[in-house]
């Protein structure tokens, strides 16, 4: 891994942990065992950081994504992507909590506001293209549900609760969806 990637991923766990805010660069630096002008270099700043893991996870996602689903039919294409959903919740809690803190925190927010955009267009757009397969009269209203649902699982399981019940939840949403 090069350092710009260790970059990456020190800060991830560190802003993960502690937040965006209660994590000086020097603290970064000193994990990642770098100079403040390499990260100088390689983002410009700690808001440059920031940006630049935020499009990483984004790209995570998109890539999730691009799965060929062409073959699938809509309730499968769900079931896949809750399948995904929550096998990547349990496994990489860490980046789902970058996320949500970077998400709801208003200084992160507005340092990320368009990213934040693009991403959640890209996410509503390929909710709302399974569910305009069975039933494009209310697919808006439902793909923004769905979405709003799968987030307050995140944040139950991940800020909420100590023992979230994660998989029994996995089973009643996909049943739920499925089933429609």
């Amino acid at each position: 891994m090069d350092k710009r990637e260790e970059l990456i991923r020190i800060a991830t766990a560190l802003f993960s942990e502690r937040g965006f805010e209660n994590t000086p660069l020097s603290v970064v630096c000193e994990k990642a065992n770098v100079s403040k002008g390499l990260i100088s270099h390689h983002f410009k700043s700690k808001n440059g950081l920031l940006r630049e893991i935020f499009i990483k996870t984004t790209e995570l996602i998109i890539e999730m994504n691009q799965l060929d689903q062409s073959n699938l039919t809509a309730h499968e294409q769900l079931q896949t992507l809750l399948e995904s959903f929550f096998a990547q919740l349990e496994s990489d809690k860490m980046r789902f909590q970058f996320n949500l803190n970077m998400m709801v925190q208003p200084n992160t927010r507005a340092i990320l506001s368009d990213l934040i955009k693009e991403r959640s267009d890209f996410i509503l757009k390929s909710v709302r293209n399974i569910f305009d397969q069975i039933d494009p009269n209310t697919s808006l209203v439902k793909s923004h549900a769905f979405i709003a649902e799968l987030d307050g699982i995140a944040l139950n399981y991940l800020a909420v609760y100590d023992h979230f019940p994660l998989r029994k939840i996995k089973t009643h949403i996909i049943t739920k969806y499925i089933a429609q």
